[in-house]
C-alpha cells in the first residue's frame, strides 16, 4: 500500500492525465474540450481554434471555428506595420537566434596597457616594431661587417650584382672627384671612403 505524501502531492501518472484533460488538443489543432463560440461576427460555430491577436501579444488569442481560423491566418501578417529597417534588424537577429556575438573581454595585460593610453603593446616599440623581418627575409645577403659598411657607403642594394655596385661606385666618383668639380677638394674625405668601399666589394666572393 503506497504511503501518503507528507506534502499532499499526488505524482501518479493517472492523476496527471486527469489534470490535463481539460485542454485536450486534437490532431487538427482544435481544442476539443473548448466551450467557446467562434469570435467571427455572425458565426455561431464552436470556437475550438485559437489565433494570436497581434505580434506584440502572442499569448492573447482569438477563438475561431475551423473555417474562420483559416481565413484569419491567411490575412495575418506578423510583420504588418514594420519598417524596412526594423525588418532587416529582425532578420539579422534571427540569424544568430537573437544571441549576438559579444566582443572578447580584454586580458589583464591589455587593460594595463589601456590605462597608459596604449591600445597595442607593439606601439611601445614605435617604428622599430617592424624593423626586424627575420633571417633571410627579402633575399638579403649575409655579408661580413666590412662589406656591409662598404655597401652602405656606396648606397647599394643587397640584391645588386657586382656590376651594378661598380656602376654606383663610378657614379659617385664622377660626383666627388676634384677634376669634376673644378679642383674643389671639399669632398676628398668622402671620395676616399667610396674608393675604400669599392676595394672591399671588387674582390669579394659574395657578389656575382
Amino acid at each position: 500500500m503506497p504511503k501518503s505524501d507528507p506534502f499532499g502531492f499526488d505524482i501518479r501518472v493517472k492523476s496527471d492525465k486527469k489534470k490535463r484533460s481539460r485542454g485536450k488538443r486534437g490532431m487538427s489543432g482544435a481544442i476539443e474540450t473548448s466551450q467557446r463560440e467562434c469570435e467571427h461576427p455572425g458565426c455561431r460555430e464552436a470556437g475550438q481554434y485559437r489565433a494570436p491577436k497581434s505580434p506584440d501579444s502572442l499569448d492573447d488569442f482569438y477563438w475561431f471555428c475551423k473555417d474562420h481560423v483559416r481565413e484569419y491566418n491567411l490575412k495575418w501578417n506578423f510583420f504588418d506595420g514594420t519598417s524596412e529597417e526594423e525588418l532587416q534588424a529582425q532578420i539579422d537577429k534571427d540569424k544568430v537566434w537573437e544571441r549576438e556575438t559579444k566582443p572578447f573581454r580584454k586580458s589583464a595585460e591589455e587593460r594595463a596597457w589601456a590605462r597608459l593610453g596604449i591600445d597595442d603593446a607593439h606601439q611601445v616599440l614605435g617604428e622599430n616594431a617592424t624593423r626586424n623581418p627575420g633571417k633571410g627575409a627579402g633575399g638579403g645577403r649575409r655579408l661580413p661587417p666590412t662589406e656591409r659598411k662598404a655597401m652602405e657607403i656606396l648606397d647599394a642594394k643587397d640584391h645588386w650584382t657586382k656590376a651594378e655596385v661598380r656602376k654606383a661606385y663610378k657614379a659617385l666618383i664622377k660626383v666627388l672627384h676634384p677634376d669634376m668639380n673644378g679642383g674643389d677638394r671639399s669632398d676628398e674625405e668622402r671620395l676616399q671612403e667610396v674608393v675604400w668601399a669599392w676595394d672591399q666589394i671588387k674582390d669579394s666572393r659574395n657578389f656575382k
